[in-house]
């Protein structure tokens, strides 16, 4: 071919390639996403205690059974210490008796201090008492006094030692420190229980609070953001799969689990007809909420090739490659990321033959 000739041919295929393209356009949408995540909980007793005996001791009697409801302060176990009864009773005895030598001790000081006083007022008179037995008399005072001082002394250490030994004798009575459900029985009449009383101690019963419940949810870090206080979330459970319930986010820990990279926010839930049980595991709905609005193109837009994925956004009259990626989708509008802005003017139905930096004009 005649250099001519081939000169012509690159000029005609440039023309080709660069000739200007008329296109349908369309804007990006910017708008707020919200979105609903499936996600596994746990249901848990808002709360849940063992309860042991403080003292080794003796069951003397047990007034409820596994599945009974309880009230607080409501007894459940009366435990027998004979010891203790015996001691408690020596101890107050001994006060008794300190308590009756301190009055006797008084008796002696106002004998004294009457005496001291007599031979005071009679020493006035030259001759009439001897100066020792005035100096007698007042070391008998305060001897007296020395006595009720040792007695007072004693008097609050035993009347400290027998409540002491009247706080545990309270400990014989095991209550119910809320309301609640009793969900193991572990001991019989008879048994021995508490410290000391050979090998590891055990629980007596165990009781939970089922009347409100915790929901545990653990939420991908990709969704924490949005999470506040109060928020009102639905889930199922299949015990009852026709049935939503809902709980309010009372406590977010602000931490994430190295291994799952989640975070276990606790919700709040009211149980007062006893349908929730803790060991549950329900199926939350939990509402997303990005903090920044997204970008919507129309699924059309996108152009995806071995190498990359764009829109083909039109700038100064010439297409323009712009790289993103996908996010949610739905009635043809698809999220995308990259650099945008709400109001670009893209490519309505993108194609890798609007070649880039060619120059297009818009379908009116």
């Amino acid at each position: 071919m005649k250099p001519r000739f081939r000169l012509l041919s690159l000029v005609l295929v440039a023309a080709c390639c660069f000739a200007q393209q008329t296109v349908e356009a369309v804007l990006v949408v910017s708008k707020q996403v919200d979105s609903k995540l499936r996600l596994p909980g746990e249901i848990l007793p808002y709360q849940s205690v063992d309860l042991y005996a403080r003292i080794a001791t003796y069951v003397e009697e047990m007034l409820v059974d596994k599945g009974s409801a309880v009230k607080k302060g409501q007894l459940l176990v009366r435990l027998s210490a004979p010891e203790l009864n015996a001691q408690r009773a020596e101890a107050e005895l001994k006060v008794q008796a300190i308590e009756s030598q301190r009055a006797e001790a008084e008796a002696k000081l106002v004998a004294a201090q009457t005496t001291y006083e007599s031979l005071q007022v009679a020493s006035r008179t030259p001759g009439a008492v001897a100066e020792n037995e005035v100096v007698l008399a007042k070391q008998a005072v305060d001897a007296a006094r020395a006595v009720i001082s040792l007695h007072e002394n004693a008097a609050k250490a035993a009347g400290a030692a027998a409540e002491a030994l009247k706080k545990l004798e309270s400990y014989l009575d095991v209550a119910a420190p809320f309301d609640g459900i009793v969900t193991e029985r572990l001991v019989h009449p008879g048994a021995l229980v508490g410290p000391g009383s050979g090998g590891r101690a055990e629980p007596m019963l165990r009781l939970e609070q089922h009347s409100r419940l915790r929901l545990v949810v653990p939420i991908p870090e990709t969704a924490v953001s949005g999470i506040a206080n109060g928020t009102r979330v639905a889930f199922t459970v299949p015990a009852h799969p026709d049935v939503t319930f809902f709980g309010l986010v009372a406590r977010i820990p602000g931490n994430l689990d190295p291994k799952s990279r989640s975070m276990a926010v606790e919700l709040d839930v009211r149980n007062t007809d006893g349908r929730l049980g803790p060991g549950m595991y329900p199926e939350v709905q939990w509402p997303v909420h990005k903090a920044r609005p997204s970008f919507f193109v129309p699924s059309t837009s996108i152009v995806t090739t071995t190498e990359r994925m764009f829109v083909i956004r039109i700038l100064n009259g010439r297409a323009q490659y712009v790289t993103v990626s996908r996010g949610t989708d739905g009635a043809g509008q698809v999220e995308v990321f990259g650099n945008l802005a709400a109001g670009d003017q893209i490519v309505k139905r993108g194609t890798d033959e609007i070649r880039e930096g060619i120059p297009v004009s818009v379908k009116k």
